[in-house]
């Protein structure tokens, strides 16, 4: 009898087994990857193929499930029995006042550093710690799942790595055909169902610097760089500011120079990048992992169809290797009864230190909802 979505993770947790688990933005399947040992497997160059895990620090190495060392399965959502997920207790989320002190104490300090120095972006991020007596990670992701179809959503797990699960509304880099895409998305304000959206010169400015650095090291690697106009998108209780980037690869080795060019982003780092990141190591006073890192498949075969004139129309299929990595945000970490989650915000010098913290809150209402 072949076992459904949940029995597989669930199998595959009490096997220890290591896997992953997704569905890509608007897609009508699910993914499932299990690893055949559980080796730790890291990803030594860009011209492999498999499943790539890569930490917000690049001094770490990403993880990797090569595909030629797993088994895949693949599940209609139609076909997922949503239902049978079970309804949890209420939890109360009560965050303890130090918290909100800490955080805003933080902000200050990058403030201040900004005011003083040429930075111009620090994007900082606070760590929250939850309790939950009758968590299942199985029926949260199913519950990701189909609150968040627009996002990536994700489980991931190793049991020498930990478990974590997630739903991130931003692309850092999609590659098919010699075709890249990424978007430039960040400014942040609460979904209040309204028609007209306003945007504060804080959060424009903020997405403009993402945007311009973006395009800016793109250039160099890559050919017709374009961007669209900058509009608002929802994700889940969110908005946020974006912009669409495309263009052309001469070569399919740039796929490492782009990513090691983007990674970490402006949207979740700062700028310059190199400062933001180093405020970030030495004031954050924790160890972010693999938040605002990055995951996704790396050359994956997907199959063409195409028309040839000269064979009488005749359809033939072509295989094309495609990669897609999404920044990890709006996820969480869960060890055994305790899920932790990742939140944060782009401090500028003209950061309200309230407003900072408020974002915060407001981002960790996405997950939560699902807890």
């Amino acid at each position: 009898m072949n076992m459904g979505l949940k029995e597989q993770i669930n199998f595959a947790l009490k096997q220890n087994t290591p896997f992953t688990s997704y569905r890509k933005p608007d897609f009508n399947t699910v993914n499932l990857i299990l690893q055949k040992n559980n080796e730790i497997h890291y990803l030594n160059n860009y011209t492999q193929s498999g499943f790539v895990f890569s930490p917000f620090d690049t001094t770490n190495e990403p993880i990797f499930f090569p595909l030629n060392q797993t088994n895949q399965h693949s599940f209609l959502i139609k076909n997922i029995d949503f239902n049978k997920s079970k309804n949890s207790n209420k939890t109360e989320f009560n965050l303890p006042n130090t918290a909100k002190e800490k955080h805003l104490k933080l902000v200050r300090k990058a403030i201040s550093f900004i005011q003083n120095t040429k930075t111009s972006k620090i994007v900082l991020s606070r760590k929250e710690t939850i309790t939950k007596s009758d968590f299942n990670c199985t029926d949260t992701f199913l519950k990701l799942l189909k609150k968040y179809p627009t996002a990536f959503v994700y489980i991931w797990f190793h049991p020498k790595v930990g478990l974590w699960l997630g739903a991130t509304p931003e692309v850092l880099v999609e590659v098919k055909n010699n075709n890249f895409k990424t978007m430039a998305l960040a400014g942040t304000q609460e979904y209040r169902n309204v028609i007209d959206v306003v945007w504060q010169n804080k959060e424009i400015e903020e997405q403009k610097m993402v945007t311009d650095f973006i395009i800016t090291n793109l250039n160099k690697l890559t050919i017709n760089c374009q961007v669209s106009k900058t509009y608002t998108v929802r994700a889940g209780n969110v908005l946020h500011l974006r912009s669409d980037i495309s263009g052309k690869i001469t070569h399919e080795d740039q796929l490492e120079l782009i990513v090691k060019s983007l990674h970490p982003t402006p949207a979740v780092c700062g700028l310059p990048k190199k400062r933001a990141k180093q405020f970030i190591l030495e004031n954050e006073n924790y160890n972010r992992e693999y938040y605002t890192g990055f995951l996704g498949e790396l050359n994956f075969e997907s199959i063409r169809k195409n028309n040839r004139r000269n064979m009488e129309n005749q359809v033939y299929n072509s295989n094309k290797k495609t990669s897609n990595f999404f920044v990890n945000l709006r996820c969480m970490q869960v060890n055994n009864n305790e899920i932790n989650l990742y939140l944060g915000g782009g401090i500028t010098k003209d950061s309200n230190v309230e407003n900072e913290f408020i974002e915060t809150v407001i981002k960790s209402k996405i997950i939560k909802t699902c807890l």
